[in-house]
């Protein structure tokens, strides 16, 4: 049976670099928006950012742009901006501002990604710490911030900017209005901020959370050696989850009567965190005596939250990655083979990943195709520089 998908029909332009932008519009195309990348010639900022691949390929742009269409084009040419503007009509800064937009194309949802509402530039490690979260980040005691590998304003402003895109196109589609939508970074670092209750409790308690390491802050959760010199995260959210961890362990006498000791109810996620020193530190021989693999058997079938801490190349070696439904092998120039993710929203028309295009590798068809192009205009227009295309741009890393 053949299923659409669901964003089948929908045509995005995407003029973006790094990550929130890109990781918004792969978010459509793998759901099966026609998303059609337009760099200027010759490529953005990120073309070749780390990490490479031995060819030089950026598997950074790779990976955020799988599935798109690329377009390259001259925007300090006059010519190629209006052809930008041809391609807004036809898909359905001052000259990219939404009220000049919107006389080529009134309908337009247009969605401009800032640092800052007020348009101060920002990016996601400048961000995070005038939020507040590197300095919570760490072990205990530790002076100095720690920034977080993960890029994670980047990422919710992504996603915020593809929820953003189709709540607009769905008011579009009842009452035939456009929009214009600003997404600032800062402002996503603050929402959640204030979803999570970390803008709450500074307001209320006038303090700042303590940095508690691997600890989960008002709950029982933390990391512990084991004999085979892995370590494992163990994460007790539940009354249940508790009990079941001292079971498993052999300790549930002992901490019923510490329990009685202390006045303490471990049952409660409070109590739990209250005296996590106390009841971690009697966990960890029981852990300091197992492997990985006693571990999990002795484990099994208890309702506890654990897993063994691993690498990126674990997942390579161990077959996590052949055996994960969400991974398909693609063929990516300039890479090669590779297993790459597809959308992990599972539904009906789910579409395959697909590899990202060199650079310009599809400016000639989507001018074609879009604006009905002859194949002597797009000569013409390559000649002079106005377009690029596989031939006139290295493409990506090369």
């Amino acid at each position: 049976m053949n299923h659409i998908a669901p964003l089948d029909g929908m045509t995005v332009l995407e003029i973006s670099s790094f990550v929130a932008a890109p990781l918004g519009g792969l978010t459509l195309a793998q759901l099966g928006a026609d998303v059609i990348r337009i760099d200027s010639v010759g490529g953005g900022a990120d073309l070749r950012r780390w990490p490479l691949a031995p060819s030089g390929t950026s598997l950074y742009w790779t990976g955020l742009n799988k599935g798109k269409r690329s377009v390259t084009l001259n925007f300090r040419d006059a010519e190629g901006r209006r052809l930008l503007g041809d391609l807004l009509a036809a898909s359905g800064q001052e000259w990219l501002a939404y009220p000049s937009l919107t006389r080529i194309r009134p309908d337009l949802i247009h969605l401009q990604i800032e640092g800052h509402r007020d348009g101060r530039p920002a990016v996601d490690y400048t961000v995070n710490a005038e939020t507040g979260f590197p300095l919570i980040t760490g072990p205990e005691g530790l002076e100095g911030p720690v920034n977080h590998v993960l890029p994670a304003w980047d990422v919710a402003c992504g996603l915020y900017a593809a929820v953003g895109l189709l709540a607009a196109e769905r008011r579009r589609s009842r009452t035939g209005a456009g929009s214009a939508i600003t997404l600032a970074l800062a402002d996503v670092a603050l929402a959640v901020a204030g979803h999570l209750g970390f803008l709450a409790e500074a307001q209320v308690a006038g303090t700042d959370r303590p940095r508690i390491g691997n600890h989960l802050y008002g709950g029982l959760a933390r990391d512990f050696l084991t004999a085979s010199g892995e370590r494992v995260m163990v994460v007790a959210l539940t009354r249940r989850h508790f009990a079941d961890l001292a079971v498993a362990t052999g300790l549930a006498d002992t901490f019923t009567e510490l329990e009685r000791l202390l006045g303490a109810d471990f049952g409660e996620e409070g109590d739990r965190y209250r005296y996590r020193q106390v009841i971690t530190a009697m966990l960890e021989p029981w852990f300091a005596d197992r492997t990985v693999a006693e571990v999990e058997r002795d484990l099994a079938g208890a309702s506890v939250l654990w897993s063994r801490y691993r690498r990126f190349t674990d997942l390579v070696t161990d077959g996590t990655l052949t055996a994960s439904p969400l991974l398909a092998e693609i063929d990516q120039p300039g890479v090669g083979p590779l297993l790459a993710p597809g959308s992990p929203l599972a539904t009906d028309g789910t579409t395959r990943p697909r590899p990202a295009p060199a650079l310009g590798a599809d400016t000639a068809e989507v001018l074609t195709g879009l604006l009905g192009l002859s194949a002597a205009d797009i000569r013409a227009l390559t000649e002079r520089g106005i377009i690029g295309g596989p031939a006139g741009d290295s493409g990506p890393g090369h």
